[in-house]
């Protein structure tokens, strides 16, 4: 399960520019529409980079009601959301670097029948994450610009990203 054995997994790669909060919104409600298995995504950005915008969107695509408030559990670690496939939405921020993810619990979340979304996933050793994954990196281009550069690993995945259309 770990990516750090000498069997890594192909890659495929692709970017998206989003020009507002709201489209950065709407890719991750396009991502989680095409999602279907339990997948874990790793989100790396900065502050203010669009990575809490984009699990917003990500549960409205999994079917997280509009009348939950989908926000960044940076003081409670993970929340947990109802959908056609339940949200963990988990925020390593407050963590020193490196997080152990067996102490903290991640590796149970892993092995849930859900979608993992991991803001701040710099503090996690690349060797801590699972070999079938999307790594998403979040870069300011402007003021409501945004670049999102999304790493696929493992099978059926570069599938899913050709698909995706914002």
């Amino acid at each position: 399960m770990n990516a750090g054995s000498s069997n890594r997994p192909e890659a495929v790669e692709r970017e998206f520019l989003t020009r507002s909060a709201d489209q950065t919104m709407a890719l991750g409600r396009a991502l989680g529409q095409a999602l279907k298995k339990p997948l874990a995504l790793f989100l790396f950005g900065n502050l203010g980079s669009g990575k809490t915008a984009f699990v917003q969107g990500l549960a409205g695509g999994l079917g997280v009601p509009d009348t939950v408030a989908v926000t960044s559990p940076t003081y409670t670690l993970v929340n947990e959301y109802p959908g056609r496939r339940p949200l963990f939405h988990v925020d390593l921020y407050r963590l020193p670097s490196p997080a152990d993810p067996d102490e903290i619990g991640l590796l149970e979340i892993f092995e849930e029948n859900g979608i993992v979304a991991v803001e701040w996933a710099e503090r996690l050793h690349a060797v801590d994450l699972p070999t079938c994954r999307l790594d998403l990196f979040f870069t300011v281009t402007g003021d409501s610009s945004r670049s999102i550069r999304i790493i696929a690993y493992g099978l059926d995945l570069p599938d899913l990203l050709k698909d995706i259309d914002v």
